[in-house]
């Protein structure tokens, strides 16, 4: 019996330490990433809420979540998503999120690839292009906050301005509206609330500039 005391006082003397430390540098790395979106994409942001008539709150918190304010990121590809494109363009499926086999005629591999891959600030899909009918470079370049706003404000805008948030987070990352019932669909479980705390970070910044 105290040898298992002992050893469970060792572990709460060099564990909490460990944990505060850890706890510590995730408030520090969220913090810089905060200030990452405000600093990398806070300008572009702004004019586009303006323009589209979305909260830049919800914008800001959306980049923040998406690539931590960061200008230089690992893009995400998607292979299950680049495989459907390759059904449809040979004709195995009819189509794919309204992207059909004519649109897809004259892509080649690396076309496919690049649509089934996520790009800017907001982490958009490149078939999703097809519905602003750009090309994928316009997403991930110096455009991108512009147009991603722009497909935000066409797919789901009237989420953001009957203020649903927690649904407008979970359409962006999930497809769908925040479940009813279950747990969400989102990659990570805590997704939306995070979300909805980004947004109060950047409504309280914004109110004391």
């Amino acid at each position: 019996m105290f040898v298992i005391l002992l050893a469970a006082v060792l572990v709460i003397v060099y564990l909490i330490p460990y944990l505060q430390k850890e706890r510590n540098v995730n408030i520090e790395d969220r913090q810089a990433g905060l200030d990452k979106v405000e600093k990398n994409y806070g300008r572009a942001i702004d004019s586009a809420a303006n323009v589209f008539n979305i909260s830049p709150s919800y914008l800001k918190a959306l980049c923040m979540l998406e690539c931590g304010g960061r200008k230089k990121f690992d893009q995400r590809f998607e292979p299950h998503v680049y495989e459907k494109l390759k059904k449809v363009k040979t004709g195995e499926l009819d189509n794919y999120e309204h992207v059909t086999s004519l649109v897809l005629a004259d892509a080649n591999d690396e076309a496919l690839r690049n649509l089934a891959s996520s790009w800017g600030p907001f982490q958009l899909m490149g078939y999703k292009c097809l519905l602003l009918d750009i090309k994928v470079r316009d997403i991930r370049g110096d455009d991108a906050v512009f147009y991603g706003s722009k497909w935000i404000q066409m797919t789901y805008g009237n989420y953001l301005r009957n203020k649903k948030y927690k649904d407008a987070f979970h359409i962006h990352n999930a497809g769908s509206p925040y479940p009813a019932i279950g747990r969400p669909r989102t990659h990570d479980p805590q997704y939306c609330s995070r979300g909805i705390k980004y947004m109060e970070h950047f409504k309280t910044l914004n109110a004391s500039n």
